[in-house]
């Protein structure tokens, strides 16, 4: 009831913290929304939302009539979180449009994660400016909602806890997926970031007693949308970037066995993707259908539980100690309607 109540005050709330608006407060500390501190979660899944346009805006309000029945302890936001190029700073009024104003009354924390949109400069989407990034990583400060401490970062539930019920790991994958070489050196796909970052997460895995593990990232290992799947994005297979096959690695190598899900963004679809032997229990969710849908094509490379390919949509995920209950909602673009489309449970 407690996280019911959360969601359906959430207006009266901001009214309350009337210094919380994010442009307002940006010379005082933010007080931000509290990390849940229960094993029972509630997590709200979006991905490629920020256009600011009609589309996110209807996933918005349905998403907040699910939670105001369903409850809520987080949210997850899987990059692209200001299209097309990222943010020129961390006052820009973008946050407000594309961010705090359609997610007013979802009021818990947003773990965010960097996009190839959020990392743009001439080329929209390319992913290789990352200084863009780093306005969304300053922006932490600015803002009750928005979690992004660094570019790549890991939270714990409950956080003091021997044994978290479940442990995010949230990845900047544009330094491995960019379409384009990378406009500072420390990023380069074997520059000095990528490999602290590898590192990180490795040790990060290894060392976490958390009962589940999820890695939020926003390029996906495996999908069955147009861009395909990591180390042959858009049909490409060659090269340092654009394909994707360092990121490949990176998820053979350190992610697969050890995390139990994957949640990406990147194609505009809703996937829950079955695992495979290679896979080794890591389940990919597909999350990228916050203001964009597909057109309904498939590569249909990868065996599925379930996948739309021309809604848009959100998940939520329901984490127990001994089980994770994924449901995917599709959205009426119209009247924002949800409809339950598919109800997954993994049990450990």
């Amino acid at each position: 009831m407690l996280e019911r109540r959360k969601v359906l005050a959430g207006a009266v709330a901001m009214a309350a913290w009337g210094a919380l608006s994010p442009v307002a407060r940006a010379a005082q500390p933010v007080r931000k929304f509290p990390m849940p501190s229960g094993r029972e979660l509630t997590v709200l899944v979006t991905g490629d939302a920020g256009t600011g346009k009609a589309g996110q805006w209807a996933v918005a309000r349905a998403a907040k009539e699910v939670c105001a029945r369903e409850g809520l302890s987080l949210a997850v936001g899987l990059g692209d979180n200001i299209y097309e190029n990222g943010p020129e700073s961390p006052e820009d009024d973008e946050f407000d449009t594309k961010f705090e104003e359609p997610n007013a009354g979802l009021d818990v924390p947003w773990l965010m994660v960097l996009g190839n949109h959020d990392c743009s400069g001439i080329i929209p989407g390319s992913g290789g400016r990352p200084a863009r990034g780093d306005h969304e990583v300053a922006y932490h400060s600015r803002s009750a909602r928005w979690w992004m401490p660094a570019r790549y970062y890991s939270v714990a539930v409950p956080q003091q806890a021997a044994q978290p019920v479940v442990e995010f790991f949230a990845l900047d994958t544009n330094p491995v997926a960019s379409t384009v070489m990378q406009t500072d050196p420390h990023y380069y796909w074997n520059g000095p970031f990528m490999r602290a970052q590898r590192a990180w997460l490795d040790r990060a895995l290894r060392e976490s007693k958390a009962t589940w593990k999820v890695v939020l990232a926003h390029h996906p290992f495996r999908n069955n949308g147009k861009h395909g799947n990591a180390g042959e994005y858009d049909g490409i297979t060659v090269g340092d970037y654009t394909s994707g096959r360092h990121l490949a690695e990176l998820y053979r190598e350190i992610v697969v066995g050890r995390a139990d899900y994957v949640l990406s963004g990147h194609d505009h679809t809703l996937q829950l993707l079955d695992t495979a032997p290679d896979w080794k229990g890591t389940e990919q969710v597909v999350c990228g259908a916050a203001a964009k849908h597909g057109d309904g094509t498939s590569k249909v490379t990868n065996k599925s539980f379930w996948q739309d390919f021309s809604s848009l949509g959100f998940m939520v995920m329901k984490i127990r100690d001994d089980r994770v209950v994924l449901d995917a909602y599709t959205v009426d673009a119209d009247t924002a309607r949800p409809t339950l489309a598919h109800s997954r449970t993994r049990k450990r």
